[in-house]
């Protein structure tokens, strides 16, 4: 999907190609979201027997969106550290790619770090799992305007 992300802001694009690899961006997100509302339901029922205190709180991320989050941090270093090495480049680039580096690296420790914590929290009973659905509603038939009106023959 980077891959994808990026031949989407081609400015020249096709119009037809462009709506091609939008489609697919969607799907790929749709899937992506399905994934992670899946790993949410896993911990969830991995962590059904916890005890929870009566102060506990929520997070306002759920572990698995955060994980999420985690692997778009790692495809940025891997794809910042490809500016970094990339041949024929200027020294400024190369210097501001590798303090952008450096910054996404020490998100990503940070960010671990708030996971780990998150999962012993939660094994602690201080905080609870509370999942939301994303409830996407642009890829179903039924919710999307334009999708269920060209079913019902309107447009």
């Amino acid at each position: 999907q980077w891959h994808l992300e990026d031949l989407i802001r081609d400015p020249l694009i096709n119009s037809e190609k462009g709506m091609a690899i939008k489609r697919k961006i969607d799907l790929s997100n749709q899937k992506r979201t399905d994934i992670v509302e899946y790993i949410d339901d896993y911990f969830l029922n991995e962590f059904k027997k916890i005890k929870i205190k009566k102060n506990a709180t929520n997070n306002s991320e759920t572990l698995a969106w955060a994980i999420d989050r985690l692997s778009i941090l790692v495809l940025k270093i891997y794809h910042m550290n490809e500016e970094v090495e990339r041949h024929g480049t200027s020294f400024e680039h190369k210097k501001k790619c590798k303090i952008k580096l450096e910054i996404l690296n020490f998100q990503k420790q940070d960010l671990s770090k708030a996971i780990d914590q998150l999962i012993l929290d939660i094994q602690k009973g201080i905080k609870y799992i509370k999942v939301y659905k994303q409830m996407k509603m642009y890829n179903d038939n039924t919710l999307n305007p334009i999708l269920y009106n060209k079913e019902d023959g309107l447009n």
